[in-house]
């Protein structure tokens, strides 16, 4: 009957309006976030690709891995979900070329090793690896870091540890050649350098605080620690870090970044809920004569409620379902939309060197469109409770007597 009841009776143009508007309201917010919720996770999914080519899955530190690391590395390459495992050593160090110094980060890798870990399927870099194993004290550096350099192959460059700049052993400085550059990821281009394990033990021999660690890749890179640590077994000498405690930082932020997004965006859906709140008042104003004669013809309070709660709904639903549709639409072609717009407002401003973001990356949690649908059907639930309350408590004798 409520349905019925909602379906059929006339609506003044200022009731189907605001109607509308609240309708529009709903599918805004909806569209809305989840568009931001798509991009904010695409974005993340980028930046943890980019941060895991400077940082390995997880890195495995003792205080005799020295000595054992072959025999570590053995036991983790037999074990379940682990694709490779590589000895490494990183420091401090700063690097001098032609007047021009920078800081940096010198990893020593054990180049056959290196060779067959994840994260170095690159093609470029494999090959240079083999160049870096056919040389004495080659290094390979980050894009970026060489850039800021202005140093090219072939050419040779200075380094010295931070531990001994700082005891003021500049007699320890060590000479580089440099055989290519790499991509170490945004998070690495700019700071990391690459040499021979053998070479790197000798230039931080005298830096107490770089000691040789293990660095893993996994399967499964939201499994790491449970992999990892199933590994390492009950060893009380090895503790591990994984990427997403090394990246902490960063993932907070952006975490921290979406749920305040989410937050805001809300409040779209909390307007539109508002303008059902309004409009149902104006409803039950409007009609107080129909509610009086459906309650003398027999209809109950529960009758009257549920005709103004399904009337709320409608807009709710209607709105969800299409801001959800749109939503989906927009996110999967959020880069042909945006060069779209980027494209018209050249045309209108021409000269005027409009730019926008045409190479987002968005990714769809079928989860939060869930929970963002049931956000806005709940909150479209409770702004139809007051309106409806106030109708079904419409005491029909008072009501006809003034019509």
């Amino acid at each position: 009957m409520g349905l019925r009841y909602s379906l059929t009776k006339k609506h003044n143009f200022l009731l189907s309006f605001t109607s509308v508007i609240s309708m529009l309201g709903i599918c805004l917010g909806v569209l809305v976030l989840i568009v931001a919720l798509s991009v904010i996770n695409g974005s993340i999914t980028v930046m943890r690709d980019e941060a895991l080519k400077a940082v390995p899955h997880a890195i495995i530190s003792g205080p005799n891995l020295l000595d054992s690391w072959e025999q570590e590395i053995s036991i983790l390459s037999e074990a379940d979900s682990v694709l490779s495992a590589a000895p490494f050593i990183e420091g401090d160090a700063i690097i001098r070329y032609q007047g021009e110094v920078r800081f940096a980060k010198l990893r020593g890798v054990a180049v056959e090793l290196e060779s067959n870990l994840a994260a170095t399927s690159n093609q470029r870099y494999l090959e240079l690896l083999e160049e870096l194993k056919g040389t004495k004290n080659g290094i390979i550096l980050g894009v970026q870091l060489a850039g800021s350099l202005g140093i090219y192959n072939s050419q040779e460059l200075t380094m010295l540890s931070l531990g001994n700049l700082l005891a003021r052993e500049v007699s320890y400085a060590q000479g580089f050649e440099v055989v290519g550059f790499a991509d170490f990821g945004h998070y690495g281009n700019d700071s990391i350098a690459l040499t021979n394990l053998d070479n790197a033990q000798k230039f931080f021999e005298n830096d107490s605080g770089v000691d040789l660690q293990i660095k893993v890749d996994v399967e499964d890179i939201f499994r790491v620690e449970s992999i990892v640590g199933q590994a390492i077994g009950l060893s009380s000498n090895l503790s591990f870090l994984a990427w997403s405690e090394a990246q902490a930082g960063l993932f907070s932020a952006l975490n921290m970044e979406k749920i305040l997004t989410a937050l805001m965006l809300v409040m779209i859906i909390v307007i539109g809920a508002v303008n059902i709140i309004s409009t149902l008042v104006m409803v039950v104003s409007d009609k107080s004569s129909d509610i009086a004669i459906l309650r003398t013809m027999g209809a109950s309070r529960s009758t009257v409620l549920k005709i103004f709660i399904i009337q709320g709904m409608i807009s709710g639903i209607l709105g969800t379902f299409l801001g959800a549709l749109l939503g989906i639409v927009v996110a999967v072609n959020i880069a042909e939309f945006s060069l779209f717009i980027e494209n018209f407002l050249n045309k209108i401003f021409p000269g005027e060197n409009l730019y926008l973001i045409s190479h987002l990356q968005t990714k769809i949690a079928a989860v939060e469109i869930i929970l963002v649908c049931s956000a806005a059907l709940v909150i479209s639930f409770i702004a139809t409770l007051y309106p409806a309350f106030t109708a079904s408590k419409l005491n029909p004798a008072e009501t006809l007597r003034y019509e």
